[in-house]
């Protein structure tokens, strides 16, 4: 199966097209327009193995200008996982690049495969689009964004939705929740809380420290988007992925005080905008559809992304 994957050289992304490869039957087209708050060599970093595969290609191009119907030749499925991430940056006028990259790429992609003989036209979602609600998160549950970030993405699924019902083309819609593990973005907060945790410094926690998230660690992820490639059920589902267990934020720096053997200084500021205060994953759904099962738990995770953390900083990455 050719399978072209957007976003190719981001976090979840190389990640990815490196489950997808794993099957001789694939051949991966990786795009990526190296955007978004991950500076270039991190992303030529997480690729750079990929780059050496034989059933690999990468094409690096903006998808709002790109030749899609030149890149979607011979493609029998599509993963887009492109797009401008993050809550805190998406108020102002930053929000223009949100709208462009979220929502009218989504919607050139869309067009472009609406003809297409596709088997599956997976997009990444995000569990932003619930907003505040308390207990389990359903995908019944009516999306109420916090954000503008939580808003390009809920339209991303919107038109997702549309095309499904008058074009036929096969999308599923994940919702993923707080992923992390190696190769996360370095403004996500465990990225920035190992790093400055190993280099001595203050850690700065936005908020009181109270919140809590479902945290999704890399692989368990990564088996549930992978999934939705093979499970012809999943066609027209929004399906959450979620991970094994919560924690506050103020937990998981216990955790990480106790696997690096550092005491943390930590400078809380005031509770950053838009977003809620916990998350919590339903996943009747994708155990359902998908047979999806997260396996790993925080401190496995944790200690995971704390050797990623150490081998990138000792050499001499920024």
């Amino acid at each position: 199966m050719n399978i072209l994957v957007t976003g190719a050289a981001g976090f979840i992304g190389s990640h990815l097209c490196e489950k997808l490869l794993e099957n001789d039957r694939h051949q991966v087209i990786g795009v990526d327009g190296f955007l978004g708050p991950t500076p270039a060599p991190l992303k030529a970093k997480n690729i750079a193995q990929l780059q050496a595969h034989p059933r690999f290609t990468f094409v690096e191009t903006d998808l709002l200008t790109a030749d899609l119907p030149a890149l979607l030749t011979d493609v029998d499925a599509v993963y887009h996982l492109a797009g401008m991430p993050g809550v805190r940056t998406s108020w102002g006028t930053d929000f223009a690049a949100y709208a462009v990259h979220n929502i009218s790429v989504t919607q050139r992609l869309l067009e472009a495969c609406k003809d297409l003989p596709l088997k599956r036209f997976i997009y990444a979602s995000t569990s932003s689009v619930y907003g505040e609600r308390s207990g389990p998160l359903s995908e019944t549950l009516e999306p109420v964004p916090l954000s503008p970030y939580g808003i390009t993405k809920l339209t991303g699924e919107h038109l997702c939705r549309v095309y499904f019902r008058e074009f036929a083309v096969p999308v599923v819609i994940l919702r993923y929740f707080t992923v992390y593990g190696p190769r996360q973005r370095p403004d996500m907060s465990f990225h920035r809380f190992i790093r400055q945790l190993l280099a001595g410094q203050p850690l700065t926690v936005f908020g009181d420290g109270t919140q809590s998230r479902d945290f999704t660690y890399i692989s368990d992820c990564i088996n549930g988007t992978a999934a939705a490639l093979e499970q012809d059920r999943a066609v027209g589902e929004t399906i959450n992925i979620g991970g094994k267990e919560r924690a506050s934020v103020n937990e998981v720096i216990r955790l990480l005080e106790a696997l690096t053997g550092r005491k943390a200084t930590i400078h809380y500021t005031p509770a950053a905008r838009g977003e809620p205060k916990q998350t919590w994953a339903d996943l009747t759904k994708a155990e359902r559809l998908l047979a999806y099962e997260p396996t790993v738990t925080l401190i496995d995770g944790l200690q995971k992304e704390i050797e990623y953390i150490r081998s990138l900083y000792e050499g001499g990455q920024t």
